[in-house]
């Protein structure tokens, strides 16, 4: 069950590229305290018209990177300082990276699909999805961890908690890519614990889901009047 490592490089470039996001951001014209909306628009921000009549995919990803402001970027650095070290140690790279991505793009879509008009950003979504696959971890190993165990359930309060209140406080979270991410994360976390093939055919059967969703999206925004600023 142990395993050794206190290096986490792929934790620390995932917090890279946030923080060279949020640089962006500023340097698209945002006042460092909170991006407005165009400006997440010209920086990479997930905008359905952008998306799908312009065509710019590649915003699925980037805007995983993006933040709405610096309470934003701080509460989710901070969320994936703790969870993705956890998980580097416990999974392997590949694992790690495709639970993060597909939990951030599968909540991306589901959150699109329930606000199409709005701009959506930020890691909370692929954090969650790495946060369900600990959970799924622990369920699948939870009479091998002995204190490893109590060690996830104290983490595990104080992130929920955190974005609890974050969540609360500050209008426009939109809750459904949290719920989206982590439940992709936990059911992949799961079955990368133990059931190998089956975590192969799930990352499968995820990917052509998006794929699904996504062109199902297009068809929607095809029809409505949503405008591209």
């Amino acid at each position: 069950m142990e395993r050794g490592g206190g290096s986490t490089p792929l934790t620390w470039g995932l917090i890279g590229l946030s923080l060279l996001g949020y640089i962006a951001e500023g340097l698209c014209g945002g006042d460092w305290g909170t991006i407005g909306g165009k400006t997440l628009v010209a920086c990479g921000g997930l905008y359905g018209p952008a998306l799908f009549e312009g065509g710019e995919w590649w915003r699925l990803l980037s805007a995983m990177f993006l933040h709405g402001g610096i309470e934003h970027l701080a509460l989710n650095m901070i969320s994936l300082y703790i969870v993705g070290r956890i998980m580097e140690v416990y999974f392997p790279p590949l694992d790690y990276l495709l639970i993060y991505f597909l939990s951030g793009i599968g909540g991306f879509l589901l959150s699109l699909a329930l606000h199409p008009d709005t701009v959506i950003i930020g890691a909370s979504g692929a954090i969650f999805g790495i946060f369900g696959a600990l959970g799924g971890f622990v369920l699948f190993h939870r009479e091998r961890l002995g204190s490893h165990y109590h060690t996830f359930l104290k983490e595990f309060g104080i992130i929920l908690g955190l974005n609890l209140v974050f969540d609360l406080a500050v209008p426009g979270i939109d809750m459904s890519a949290h719920i989206g991410g982590l439940l992709l994360g936990g059911i992949g976390g799961y079955l990368a614990s133990g059931h190998r093939r089956l975590f192969y055919l799930f990352v499968a059967g995820v990917s052509l889901g998006i794929l699904a969703g996504a062109f199902w999206l297009q068809k929607h925004f095809a029809l409505s009047s949503i405008p591209y600023f």
